[in-house]
């Protein structure tokens, strides 16, 4: 099987769970609006704009990517994030989150109680709290008072792992499973039908897959090189200086000392940075394979994709679980 057709085979098991599908369907305000209303519990919300992969800035620290950011009729303002794999503290990423949003839509100089209000929408396979609900809300509490108290930012989480029958809860299965659709939510299925089962659909998703696996192939293969030329480059210089010397002081002339230091050095060079690419072509397909199956694609995907043997992948994975 080519390349092309792993890729297409890959782009048909994607659902709006996968961030690649959910940003896609996301740049339709209409698919936003729906979902909003439901796990908000707001029938009569609007989304005037929805805005996929809205890039947060932070001058001082780490910039965010968020799955989508979402404006409402009222002025509110949503990051809703899609998530399959419980492998982080996913609370801290919704308050990073919602601290970046809010960093870069509110204006500079403005009072604090004009700070836009901003709810973060955490949608995920597993149940975050472990609560047994589908839904969560999570409040500001002034202890000592014994009530909630708002500041303008929301939390809530829904997940697809629990199953009580309500509307939250179908969705959900919209959202994870290949063959689901409602008639509940028609721009949801309208959309996923669209990217799953159409031609035009199924070709946007492809470059959309292929697209990510390039890019992050040629990120890393920069980055290895990047360091197999500085280490080869290193301890070539040091072999070189060394190979120098013996060879001078065995001849016993100064001049076979210098002579012998700069062909050292040259040959140092060159032995190792042949020596680094051929670690770094290895230790690129070893880290590329990690970021592949991070992201939620199989061992066996990552495999075939790279040219390497599933054994020496499935090897890769438990060491980088055992650091």
């Amino acid at each position: 099987m080519s390349n092309k057709a792993k890729i297409r085979e890959r782009a048909k098991k994607l659902n709006p769970i996968d961030d690649l599908m959910f940003r896609k369907m996301a740049e339709e305000p209409g698919f936003c609006e729906e979902i909003l209303r439901v796990i908000l519990a707001d029938p009569g919300l609007e989304v005037r704009e929805s805005i996929p992969e809205y890039a947060g800035t932070n001058l001082q620290g780490r910039s965010v990517v968020l799955d989508a950011r979402c404006v409402l009729g009222d002025g509110q303002q949503v990051d809703i994030e899609v998530q399959k794999r419980d492998d982080d503290d996913h609370q801290r990423r919704v308050r990073y989150n919602g601290s970046i949003l809010t960093a870069n839509i509110a204006d500079p100089g403005i009072q604090f109680k004009a700070v836009p209000d901003v709810c973060g929408v955490f949608i995920s396979r597993f149940d975050l709290f472990e609560g047994g609900h589908v839904r969560y809300h999570v409040d500001r509490v002034a202890r000592e008072a014994g009530k909630a108290v708002g500041n303008g930012f929301t939390e809530v989480y829904v997940n697809a792992k629990v199953k009580d029958g309500s509307d939250v809860a179908e969705l959900m299965e919209v959202f994870t499973r290949d063959d689901a659709y409602s008639d509940k939510f028609p721009v949801t299925s309208r959309s996923k039908r669209r990217y799953k089962e159409t031609e035009e659909g199924q070709m946007v998703m492809c470059e959309v897959v292929e697209q990510i696996v390039n890019e992050l192939v040629e990120e890393e293969l920069l980055e290895i090189r990047r360091k197999g030329r500085l280490e080869g480059a290193r301890e070539g210089r040091l072999e070189g200086i060394r190979e120098g010397k013996l060879e001078g002081i065995r001849e016993g002339r100064l001049e076979g000392i210098r002579e012998g230091k700069l062909e050292g050095i040259r040959e140092g060079k060159l032995e190792g940075i042949r020596e680094g690419k051929l670690e770094g072509r290895l230790e690129e397909k070893k880290a590329t394979a990690i970021r592949l199956v991070g992201m939620g694609h199989p061992p066996d995907y990552a495999a075939s994709v790279l040219d390497v043997d599933i054994e020496t992948i499935q090897q890769w994975l438990e060491a980088n679980e055992q650091r």
